[in-house]
């Protein structure tokens, strides 16, 4: 019996049905009977649980076959059955009508459920049996067809879109403002105000219920209405909207005078609860000439939305944590100030898709003494708010060891054996470029991150410099090399991060040689450089990618002067 068909919640939902049920195990061991087959078996519930279908029903041993082949195949199965069970009637057999449903959970195989009508009854009870079955069926597809990923809006529309129009003819999901992101206007003393995050009608109506609040609109609620009392109550409230009384759908008459002429004649409002804490509401809407909400409905629409709101509670706090981690990695990805007028400097950031968390992309240009600049590109292993918090730390401990005007490896070491010591969990390649703009030389040391690529002006391809490789930061084993190479006036430094060139199924060495094929002519603009390089290679990504272009002008010789001015 799946994990989700709690003992309370299948008894709320089929302990009043007319029709026989019953849950079997994987083993075909009863592990819920409700009051309806008690009396049609003649036995108490605990008289069934635990016990196998052939050992509390002997004369129907031979169904046992079909109930495997349920298990076995999933196809449900409707049988006529006769005999006896031990309930007091005439020796004359019995006939019932019994249907057989498999019921999958993640996957696996967890046991069957089992409704029962004996056939004097079936006239009455037929629509009961259906209701019933349509319910279980309802249930078990919502989990496949919610939730589907961690974007809080896409869940709420599968909700809205799962829920009409099978069970409603209009559906509403209004969700409490994120905590993190811009704040929301206030709204008026004793108003609550919501986010509108789906909003769903059965054929005609969905264009014309879109008047009540377009999906990523703020929608007002009185202190009366259902919405609000379903959140101070924390149950499911039932509003007939027969007596039209003004906030008892949203805050304004004119959306109830608008509900009126739509024929939109009664409201069943659920709260979206997850963990304890309230996420938002479910509203159900059935028009004139739908079954009005019956009690079974009510305990079909809290489960519904029960599981809809682990769902939703997911995607917020993954929404929070990347929120959170895109401004954190913004605030520190700032346009870094070029270090001299003579020095251009071009960035440029692209978060990957919205699926994928933030990840530790870093950049920084830093100016030392004699006319020279480091520059830095790294990427911090991992993603979300913790690599984008070590991410800061990594460029505060650079920036510090910058100031000791070290060579490129050596700075590399200090920094490793820092972090190291510091006990911070994440590793991360880094590759440091100190340019001497008088000497027209640059030395680069890298750890474990990927080869600078220089563009001198005019050249039809771009070099790729093999920069001897030490492991990553934050390891401790150091072994770092400086590796010098020309860098004259207009020679174009750039740099990247592994998202830019990293493909799946691809070699690392083939994606980096694609890199050569950049050009820029003399004087042209490392912004075009930039947009050329994202266009080509940025649109398939899968990671975040950083890169960062810079370069001397070209000019007249400067001379350095005593003390290391110019």
């Amino acid at each position: 019996m799946p994990s989700s068909f709690d003992p309370p919640t299948v008894a709320a939902l089929l302990d009043g049905n007319p029709a026989g049920v019953a849950v079997l195990d994987a083993n075909l061991r009863y592990t819920y009977v409700n009051p309806a087959l008690e009396r049609l078996n003649g036995l108490p519930a605990g008289s069934h649980l635990g016990r196998t279908f052939s050992e509390v029903l002997p004369e129907l041993r031979g169904q046992a076959a079909v109930l495997r082949g349920v298990l076995r195949d999933g196809e449900p199965r409707e049988q006529t059955i006769s005999g006896r069970t031990w309930a007091a009637a005439s020796v004359d057999p019995r006939f019932w009508r019994a249907t057989y449903h498999r019921l999958d959970s993640g996957g696996d195989v967890c046991g069957l459920m089992v409704i029962v009508v004996e056939i004097s009854d079936v006239t009455r009870q037929r629509a009961e049996l259906e209701e019933a079955r349509g319910h279980v069926a309802l249930l078990s597809t919502a989990a496949v067809r919610i939730g589907t990923t961690l974007d809080m809006d896409t869940t709420c529309r599968e909700l809205a879109d799962f829920v009409v129009p099978a069970f409603a003819d209009v559906a509403a999901v209004d969700v409490f403002p994120p905590e993190v992101g811009h704040p929301v206007r206030r709204a008026e003393s004793g108003v609550l105000r919501l986010r509108r995050a789906a909003l769903r009608g059965d054929g005609p109506l969905d264009e014309q219920v879109q008047r009540f609040g377009h999906p990523g609109e703020y929608v007002d609620f009185a202190a009366d209405s259902a919405v609000t009392r379903c959140f101070a109550e924390n149950e499911p409230v039932l509003d007939d909207w027969a007596d039209h009384r003004r906030g008892r759908s949203a805050f304004t008459s004119e959306r109830i005078t608008a509900s009126q002429a739509l024929g939109l004649r009664e409201a069943l409002v659920v709260p979206l609860t997850a963990r304890g804490r309230q996420i938002g509401a479910l509203s159900l809407v059935r028009a004139e000439g739908s079954p009005v909400f019956s009690d079974q409905d009510v305990v079909v629409a809290r489960e519904l939305a029960g599981r809809a709101a682990v769902d939703l509670d997911h995607a917020r706090r993954y929404d929070r944590e990347h929120s959170i981690a895109r401004e954190l990695q913004g605030s520190l990805l700032s346009e870094p100030r070029g270090p001299h007028p003579h020095v251009e400097i071009a960035t440029r950031y692209l978060p990957a898709e919205r699926g994928v968390l933030v990840g530790g992309d870093w950049f920084d240009v830093v100016p030392l003494q004699d006319g020279r600049h480091l520059k830095a590109m790294g990427d911090v292993m991992g993603h979300g708010v913790e690599a984008a918090v070590a991410m800061s730390h990594y460029r505060s401990l650079l920036r510090l060891l910058a100031a000791e005007d070290l060579p490129p490896h050596q700075i590399l070491e200090r920094l490793d054996t820092m972090v190291e010591r510091s006990g911070l969990d994440r590793a991360a390649t880094c590759l440091l470029a100190v340019v001497d703009r008088f000497g027209g030389v640059c030395e680069v040391a890298s750890a474990g991150h990927l080869p600078p690529v220089f563009i001198d002006p005019g050249a039809s391809r771009a070099h790729i410099v093999p920069v001897e490789s030490g492991p990553p930061l934050g390891t401790g084993f150091g072994g770092y090399r400086t590796t010098s190479v020309p860098c004259g006036p207009g020679t174009v430094l750039f740099m990247y991060t592994d998202g830019l060139v990293e493909r799946r199924g691809e070699d690392i060495d083939v994606s980096v040689g694609r890199l050569a094929s950049l050009t820029l002519p003399s004087g042209g603009s490392l912004e075009d450089l930039l947009d050329q390089v994202l266009d080509r290679f940025g649109g398939d990504a899968e990671d975040d990618i950083a890169v960062l272009a810079s370069r001397i002008r070209e000019g007249p010789p400067v001379l350095r002067q005593p003390g290391g001015g110019t």
